[in-house]
């Protein structure tokens, strides 16, 4: 099951669309992506070009994932108990709620498929996610997994 575009634009474009970034800065960025490799946000906000919460909020308007920042979110700990920590911090995720056989998870990352059908298959659950930023989701990680080692 692909995942569609909501909005069939680049992030970049995205970014430069909501005024968090410039072109040069956005070709600045490319070049570093081209040279090193990584997702072009991660490449921004390495930069310090953008903060993590405007990638998070283009790649919820890009694909239409629900935007959820973790800070001020309390997780219930047997839902994070669904999932091994390895595997959390693999794919740098976290469980964050599970109705019936669906469990929710927040990651930076909504479109890695491979992730996604893991999950899956370890929890026998249907996925849904949430989009948050890199350092919510580590500090979720830290937080919810860090006696789990």
């Amino acid at each position: 099951m692909p995942i569609r575009k909501v909005v069939n634009k680049q992030l970049g474009a995205l970014l430069i669309e909501r005024g968090v970034i410039n072109q040069s800065q956005l070709d600045k960025a490319l070049t570093v992506q081209k040279e090193k490799g990584g997702l072009i946000g991660e490449v921004l906000v390495e930069l310090g070009l953008a903060k993590e919460e405007d990638i998070a909020q283009a790649l919820t308007a890009q694909y239409g994932f629900p935007y959820l920042p973790l800070s001020n979110y309390e997780i219930n700990p047997e839902v994070v108990n669904i999932i091994p920590s390895r595997v959390a911090r693999q794919y740098l995720f976290i469980p964050v709620d599970k109705i019936g056989n669906n469990l929710t998870l927040a990651m930076s990352n909504p479109l890695n498929d491979h992730a996604i059908e893991d999950v899956e298959l370890l929890s026998g659950c249907n996925i849904q996610i949430f989009v948050s930023t890199l350092s919510d989701v580590k500090g979720a990680i830290e937080k919810y997994y860090k006696d789990k080692e």
